[in-house]
C-alpha cells in the first residue's frame, strides 16, 4: 500500500432513505481504513439512529473532524453537517433533502480545497432537494456547475460499462436533445475516461441506436442514418473505436456488449435498465471531470429504509471503483509527461532509441 492513503470523502445522501445504512454496513469492515481515509460527512445523530436499526454489524467509531483537513488515518471520520432533519425512515421530507445538500456542499468544499481525492455520494431524492439554492435534476448536474469538465454519467462494473448522451431529461425531449456534434463529444469524452480512468488502452465503443430496430432503415425514424451513424463516422475518423449504431434489445439480449470496453446510449432508462438487470452492484461515475465522484448504482429506496435490508455492496463497489480511478488517472499522468520512460522502465533497462519498434524494424523516418 502507498505511504500517503487516499482520503474519499462519502455523503450521507437523504436522511430518510438507505444512505446511513450502506454507508454504516460498508464501513464496519476494518480493513476498509487499512484501504484508505474515509471521511464521512452527515449527521451524527442519523448515524447513531440508523447503528441502532442494524442487527448485526461491527460498530463503526467516527472520530469527529471539523473537515477533512484534520482527518487521521486508520479512522472513520465524520465532519458533523446535515444534522436539522427529523429522522423518518421512509419518509420523503424537505428537511432530509436539505441535510442531503448541506453534505454534499461540505464534501465539494473540501474536494475543491484539495482535502480529499475523491467523493462517494449516498443518494438523494431529487424533488426534495429542490430549494432556491440548490435547482439540479441530480448530482450530475450539480457537479457540472462546481467543477471544470464536460461531465458524463457512466454506470461501471466489472461486467459492463454503459455511458450516455442525455441524462436526466423527460423522454419527450430527448429526440431534441440529440445532435452528429453531441454524440461526437461523448464519444471523445467517454473514450478519452476509458483510457486515463479505466486504463484501456484502445477502448472499443459500441453506439446504441434511438428508435425500435435501429430505425428499420427510415421506417421507424430517421435519427440513425441522419445523425447517429454519421456521427459514429466522424468519431472513427478521429481515432475513436465506435461501432454502430445498434439496436439496443438485441444488442442486450445477444450478449454482444461483452465484445466492447463500453457502451453509449441515447437516453437514461435505455442504458440504464440493461445495467442495473446484468449488474445489480453497479456503480454510477461522473466522468469528464477534474475530479473524482461515484456512488451507489440505486437511489433513496424508501421502501426498505430503517429496516436492515439494504445490500452495501453497490456502496462498497463504489468506494473501490473512486480508489481505482483516482490511482489510473495519476498513472496516465505520469506516462503522458514522460511515456518513453515509462516505456523503458517496464522493459526493465536503461532508455535508448534502438530499443523502439520503429527503429528494431529499421523505420526511423
Amino acid at each position: 500500500m502507498p505511504e500517503h492513503k487516499l482520503r474519499i470523502g462519502i455523503t450521507q445522501g437523504d436522511t430518510n432513505g438507505i444512505g446511513w445504512e450502506v454507508i454504516l454496513k460498508a464501513l464496519a469492515d476494518p480493513r476498509m481504513t487499512e484501504l484508505f481515509t474515509p471521511v464521512v460527512y452527515g449527521s451524527p445523530k442519523a448515524a447513531a439512529y440508523y447503528r441502532n436499526t442494524i442487527a448485526e454489524i461491527e460498530p463503526v467509531s467516527f472520530n469527529p473532524v471539523a473537515s477533512a483537513a484534520e482527518a487521521r488515518r486508520g479512522k472513520v471520520n465524520l465532519a458533523a453537517c446535515g444534522e436539522g432533519a427529523e429522522i423518518v425512515p421512509g419518509k420523503a421530507a424537505a428537511d432530509a433533502g436539505r441535510a442531503a445538500v448541506e453534505a454534499l456542499s461540505a464534501a465539494m468544499r473540501d474536494l475543491k480545497e484539495g482535502h480529499l481525492d475523491a467523493i462517494v455520494t449516498a443518494p438523494f431524492d431529487k424533488e426534495t432537494v429542490q430549494a432556491d439554492d440548490f435547482r439540479y435534476t441530480g448530482h450530475t448536474e450539480y457537479l457540472a456547475a462546481e467543477l471544470e469538465g464536460s461531465p458524463m454519467m457512466l454506470m461501471c462494473s466489472d461486467r459492463l460499462r454503459v455511458g450516455l448522451v442525455t441524462t436526466h431529461l423527460p423522454l419527450a425531449e430527448g429526440s431534441a436533445a440529440i445532435s452528429r456534434a453531441k454524440i461526437t463529444e461523448a464519444l471523445d469524452r467517454l473514450a478519452r475516461s476509458l483510457v486515463a480512468d479505466f486504463g484501456v488502452v484502445k477502448p472499443r465503443i459500441a453506439v446504441l441506436a434511438l428508435n425500435p430496430h435501429a430505425g428499420d432503415g427510415g421506417l421507424l425514424g430517421r435519427e440513425e442514418e441522419e445523425t447517429i451513424r454519421p456521427a459514429v463516422n466522424d468519431a472513427y475518423a478521429a481515432g475513436v473505436l465506435a461501432f454502430g449504431p445498434f439496436a439496443a434489445d438485441g444488442f442486450f439480449a445477444s450478449g454482444n456488449y461483452a465484445h466492447y470496453d463500453a457502451v453509449l446510449a441515447m437516453y437514461h432508462d435505455q442504458g440504464l435498465a440493461p445495467f442495473k438487470t446484468l449488474t445489480p452492484d453497479g456503480v454510477n461515475y461522473t466522468a469528464g471531470l477534474c475530479e473524482v465522484r461515484t456512488s451507489p448504482d440505486h437511489g433513496v429506496a424508501y421502501d426498505i429504509a430503517g429496516r436492515d435490508k439494504a445490500d452495501p455492496q453497490s456502496m462498497r463497489n463504489a468506494i473501490y471503483a473512486a480508489l481505482d480511478i483516482v490511482e489510473n488517472r495519476r498513472r496516465w499522468a505520469a506516462m503522458s509527461v514522460d511515456p518513453l520512460q515509462h516505456f523503458e522502465r517496464d522493459r526493465g533497462r536503461d532508455a535508448s532509441a534502438k530499443d523502439l519498434p520503429e527503429m528494431r524494424e529499421g523505420r526511423h523516418d
